[in-house]
Parts: structure tokens; sequence; C-alpha cells
């Protein structure tokens, strides 16, 4: 297979990134005995000619050749790598910024006042090339380490209190569950337990907001029997995320592949027992009494995501229901529609950001990159009587790992 254009300038970035790197690591190298020193270039070309040639393997190998767990694996090792030494890269540009105008100034005063330049006076500086070499393959390490978090399921408890729910539904218990990707899994047994311990909650319903695949239908095949186990006296209802629509693949002329893997994707939800809900809503009773759950196809706010949710077609029936739940896959929702065109929508669950994989939470700090372009990335918001509720995914995408933001089942108590 020919090597795409892309990947060759991407190789040649890297190569041009691991000099720069080295420059610094050789400064760091510079008190080793030249024993020392000869392993370190080895340790360090090695490792980067090894991640070149593995590159080159993942970019020139058809993906049907190459294990599924190895290669998600490959490419996650080589990503991280890449984004180490370029954060490192970020410490070095700074001091060599240093360097610069350290070295401008010497060379003025060197001119007034007649007098060498000190070498020492334009040198690296240690301290900020350690920083810059702790800092990048500490994000590495922790990466690696994150590896072995993807199925660690964690089951949070989140109850809300509404003074409109109506008695009935007091203490209802809902699991709400988000981007499963089945496409990303390759260890059954893991999932056979992350769907036992969704059943060990007893929920009287349960609300899975979108992301079932990565792209096709054919991914949630050997899944289905396993997610079919779900159980709840209510049921166990859905929506479609943004990556449900194949959106994100090469499909030939005509659509006709694209609408078929849908429509596959639809019927294997229904045979999951699962009640799949496009642009619609369902009414739920109990003692007379009733609440409303209502459900869009994927609307996000954010630029490059389509919006095929239409709420105005799935409200209308509901005004009259004094609760109503929204399944919408996409947080982003919320704010830009919700809230302004139907502030009688009490309770809003989505999915989507996964929290990034990646983030720091801990009592009093609450931090993922994921923030920065999505300000409702992670658990409860309270706006107007209003809430939102974002789960941070039961399965994962890309990075086949998880730093931080474990995935979630969360369990949802309604109280009046």
């Amino acid at each position: 297979m020919k090597t795409p254009t892309g990947a060759i300038l991407f190789l040649s970035f890297l190569f041009l990134l691991d000099l720069y790197v080295f420059s610094s690591v050789k400064h760091l190298s510079n008190g080793l005995s030249e024993k020392g020193k000869w392993w370190i270039n080895v340790i360090y070309w090695g490792v980067s000619i090894l991640t070149i040639a593995a590159f080159l393997v993942f970019v020139t190998t058809n993906r049907q050749d190459l294990n599924h767990k190895f290669r998600t694996h490959l490419f996650a090792f080589i990503i991280g790598l890449f984004l180490a030494k370029l954060i490192a890269v970020l410490f070095f540009l700074l001091d060599d910024g240093r360097r610069i105008m350290q070295w401008a100034w010497v060379q003025g005063k060197s001119k007034l006042t007649d007098t060498p330049v000190s070498e020492d006076a334009i040198s690296r500086s240690t301290f900020m090339s350690w920083l810059g070499v702790t800092v990048g393959f500490g994000l590495f390490g922790t990466l690696l380490y994150g590896f072995g978090n993807k199925y660690k399921f964690r089951v949070i408890h989140q109850k809300l209190k509404f003074s409109n729910l109506p008695k009935a539904f007091h203490g209802l218990r809902i699991v709400h569950i988000s981007d499963i990707h089945c496409g990303s899994f390759f260890e059954q047994k893991a999932i056979e337990d992350g769907v036992k311990m969704i059943n060990e909650q007893k929920a009287d319903l349960i609300l899975f907001t979108g992301d079932i695949v990565n792209n096709l239908a054919d991914e949630l095949e050997p899944h289905a029997s396993i997610f079919a186990r779900l159980e709840s006296p209510m049921g166990v209802y859905s929506v479609l995320g943004n990556h449900d629509y194949g959106d994100y693949v090469r499909w030939p002329e005509g659509g006709t592949e694209k609408r078929e893997n849908l429509k596959r994707l639809m019927e294997l939800q229904k045979n999951m027992g699962w009640k799949l809900l496009m642009n619609e809503h369902e009414i739920l009773e109990k003692d007379g009494e009733k609440i409303a759950i209502i459900g869009i196809e994927n609307w996000g706010a954010k630029v490059g995501f389509k919006q095929y949710g239409k709420l105005h077609e799935a409200y209308p029936g509901t005004e009259q229901i004094p609760f109503k739940i929204l399944m919408s896959h996409d947080p982003s929702h919320w704010k830009s529609q919700v809230k302004k065109d139907y502030p009688d929508i009490d309770l809003t669950l989505s999915g989507h950001t996964h929290g990034m994989q990646f983030g720091v939470e801990v009592p009093g700090l609450k931090w993922s990159p994921i923030q920065y372009v999505y300000k409702e990335w992670a658990g409860l918001y309270e706006e107007d009587n209003m809430k939102l509720y974002v789960n941070r995914g039961f399965g994962f995408l890309g990075y086949p790992g998880r730093v931080g933001v474990l995935p979630e089942i969360t369990v949802i108590e309604l109280l009046g």
C-alpha cells in the first residue's frame, strides 16, 4: 500500500521534533560518562526509529490485516509519544526564547564594553530541560497507565429533587449510560461485567444517550446479545449519537449503503429489546400519574456536528405532562435550544464528551481539557430549575484507556 502524503509530512515533522528534543536530552547527559552517553543515544534513537517503523506499519497496512487490540494500542502509543515530545518542546522553546533574548543582550553589551561573550551566558537551562522532559514523558507514562482503566466501570449515585415530580414517581431509579462505542471493544468478559453491574443497580428504567457504535452497525453485532441482557421494569430507551449515523465513513456514491447501515443499527437495538426514540416521546404511567421521556436524534451546537434532532417534533403531546426527561446525546444542545425554547423540560440527559477520558476529579478540583470546548462536560449542571446530567461514557474511543475520568454507570434517583 502506498504511503499517504499526509503520513510522509507527519513523519518528517516527527523526525525534526526528535532532533530538537534530542538536543535537550543530549544537554542533560553531559555529566555522564562516555558509555552513559552512548546508552542514552541508543535508547533515544532506538525508540524513535521503532516509533517511525510502527507508524509506517499502521498507515500502510489494511485495517483488517492487524489485530484490533494491537492496532488500537499501537496507534495510542504513537500518538502518546508524539504528544509527550510536543509538550516537552514547549518548555524547550521557552528556554530557547530566553537564550535568544539573552544572547542579543550580551552581544549588545559586549560591543559597548568591548568584552568577550561567555558561553555560559547563553547556555541551555538544565532546569527547563529537565522540566520539559519530566512533564512530557510523565504524561506519556500516565497515558500508558490509563490503558488499565478502560473497563474500570464506576457507579455514580445522584439524587435529584424536583418540586413538580408526581408522587407516584418519587424514588424512581434511573440508570443512565452513554457512549458505549462497541467498535472499540476487544474484551467480551469486561463488557459482560459492565452489563452485570448495571443490572445490579435494580433500576426502574434504563436510558442510553447515544453512540452505541463508532461507525458501523456491524460493530454492535458481536455484543448485541450481551446488551440485550439489560433489564428494568419500565424498559430500556435509547437515542442516537453523532457516531451512529456512519458520517465518518467514506460510503459509495448514492447513499444506499449508509442508509442500510443505520437501518441495521436500528433493527439491532429493537432486537435487543431497546426502544429507540427517533424524535418522539413516550409517556410512562404509574398509579394514574404520568411523566414523559422525550428522545431526539443527535443535535450538536458545535461546528462540524450535524443536527438531526427535531425537538419540535418530539415535544408535542407532552405539554400537559407535569414532568419531562429529555434524552439528547450532545450536552451543547441544552443551552443552545432546550433552556431557551423548552423551559418546562425538567431533566436533560446527555453524554458525548467522555470527559475526554482524561482529567482530574478530586474533591475541590474538577478539570479536563474538554472543558475548553464544552462548558458542560461531566456530571450535574443546574440552572433555573432545569437540570442537565452529562454521563462520562461507558466505552472509549481513540485512546484505549482513561486517566482520572473513569467509565461511568449513573444511578439517578428522582425525589419529590
